[in-house]
């Protein structure tokens, strides 16, 4: 039996029919190829960042406000006054203190007597008060005139704690250096100089002592000082003279008078108003203490120092000094 012959033309028809399928196959496998390349290539690639991130400056940490600093302090003895026609130096200094680190106190080796004296009071109840929480004994020296004087000593008396007359007098560049308007000046009579005195007396009742606010010049003058230590031996009080100038007569002419006098022992403490500065100055004081046997320090109701005497003076009265009233050591 003969086979049947496919023509050519048969043929090709069957071949271009499958020719689309084969295309349509093709393309099929390219695209699912180029699915698969972008796919892989997304997690081998890294990530392209979309933008910078804000930029954030992390807090500072919140430190305990400190106190002002104020203009410059280290100029003559603090008792001495500002210059010109800045405020009188009780007032210019009460200000709070800028705390720099230094060196710590050294520690006191042996014992030894300290009286400290708090000049300028009379400006703020609040000081005595915060002055009186340190617990040890401090003598107030209260300048006539300031506007809560009378209630400053008042508050210091009714809860046990000496008060003394903080006079003022001339310093030596009188009139540029202010002074309070009721001070001493050397060109006042000898009367007026009494009555001024007798007056700071009926504002400060209870002062039972003396020291000078400034006076580098009046506290030269050997018969001026005669009719001030005249008034204050009248009334059974003594002196301690503030040396604001070393050529002061105030603690010899009252030995000469028979007046009960002590002179300050070391620089004033706060002349800077770095705390710790104050509490070397302290620590130096001490160890005068200890070698002499008593010293008598001054200082001012400021805020740096009040801080320096409420931390330091704990440390040494557990290094073994005692404090005590100035009268203790009047002689």
């Amino acid at each position: 039996m003969q086979k049947s012959k496919r023509s050519p033309r048969n043929t090709r028809k069957k071949q271009s029919s499958k020719q689309p399928l084969l295309y349509l196959m093709i393309t099929l496998i390219l695209i699912g190829l180029v699915l698969y390349l972008l796919d892989h290539s997304k997690k081998t690639l890294p990530e392209k960042p979309a933008g910078k991130p804000p930029v954030t400056t992390p807090e500072k940490p919140l430190s305990a406000p400190e106190p002002i600093l104020p203009p410059s302090l280290i100029e003559k003895p603090a008792g001495e006054g500002a210059p010109g026609g800045r405020k009188p130096v009780h007032k210019q200094y009460s200000a709070p203190a800028v705390i720099v680190p230094v060196t710590k106190p050294p520690k006191i080796s042996g014992s030894g007597v300290v009286a400290l004296i708090i000049d300028d009071m009379g400006s703020s109840v609040a000081e005595v008060r915060a002055l009186m929480n340190i617990g040890v004994p401090l003598t107030f020296s209260v300048i006539p005139g300031l506007h809560q004087a009378h209630q400053v000593a008042t508050v210091a008396h009714g809860n046990g704690y000496e008060v003394m007359l903080h006079i003022p007098m001339e310093p030596q560049d009188y009139p540029q250096r202010k002074l309070e308007s009721n001070g001493l000046l050397l060109s006042y009579g000898d009367k007026e100089v009494e009555t001024r005195v007798r007056g700071f007396m009926h504002v400060i009742p209870y002062a039972i002592g003396a020291n000078n606010h400034m006076g580098s010049r009046f506290t030269e003058d050997r018969k001026k000082m005669g009719i001030v230590l005249d008034v204050l031996k009248e009334n059974g009080m003594f002196f301690v003279d503030s040396m604001t100038t070393p050529k002061s007569v105030g603690l010899t002419l009252s030995r000469q008078m028979g007046l009960k006098a002590t002179a300050r022992s070391a620089p004033f403490l706060d002349n800077s108003a770095d705390v710790s500065a104050i509490k070397l100055q302290l620590a130096s004081l001490a160890r005068v203490a200890v070698k002499r046997g008593s010293a008598v320090g001054i200082c001012h109701p400021h805020q740096a120092t009040i801080r320096a005497l409420a931390e330091q003076l704990p440390i040494m009265r557990s290094q073994g000094i005692r404090f005590v009233y100035v009268s203790t050591l009047v002689r």
